[in-house]
């Protein structure tokens, strides 16, 4: 038998590396207790972990706000679609379609290795969160050794 091919994308090891750094961006800007996940390039959960105290329901919209940014292929807060094609839209997708800021699309060369997605503060928050993994993920590529 020969070896088990591996999806494109991210590793753990780097999505375990986007997770903490979002999680720290969270505590460091005192933000409320977040959740944090990434996805594969399936939409399939990496990683996903709740900061000590944050709300059961964030982990299950940090999955789904990952997921939004991997099916529009663009930042989950920057979808805009009238009601109620967002309401079929969540139907079709099991309600993991979340048009709201805080997931955010992991890329490199233009090539989609995967998503992050936060939830727990403001949206806005959320997003910060998540885009400042991505950007230091990117700059700091001592996780990739």
């Amino acid at each position: 038998m020969g070896e088990t091919p591996r999806l494109p994308g991210l590793a753990l090891a780097e999505a375990d590396w986007l997770v903490a750094a979002a999680l720290r961006v969270g505590a460091e800007s005192e933000f409320p207790p977040l959740a944090v996940a990434v996805v594969d390039v399936t939409g399939s959960v990496i990683v996903l972990r709740r900061a000590d105290g944050g709300m059961p329901m964030t982990s299950r919209i940090a999955v789904a706000k990952a997921r939004t940014a991997l099916l529009t292929l663009r930042a989950s807060g920057v979808v805009e679609l009238p009601g109620a094609i967002t309401g079929s839209i969540q139907h079709l997708y099991g309600g993991d379609f979340v048009p709201y800021a805080g997931g955010v699309l992991v890329t490199e060369n233009g090539v989609i290795l995967g998503a992050a997605g936060a939830s727990g503060a403001h949206a806005k928050e959320d997003d910060l969160a998540v885009r400042t993994a991505v950007e230091q993920w990117h700059e700091d590529r001592s996780h990739l050794a």
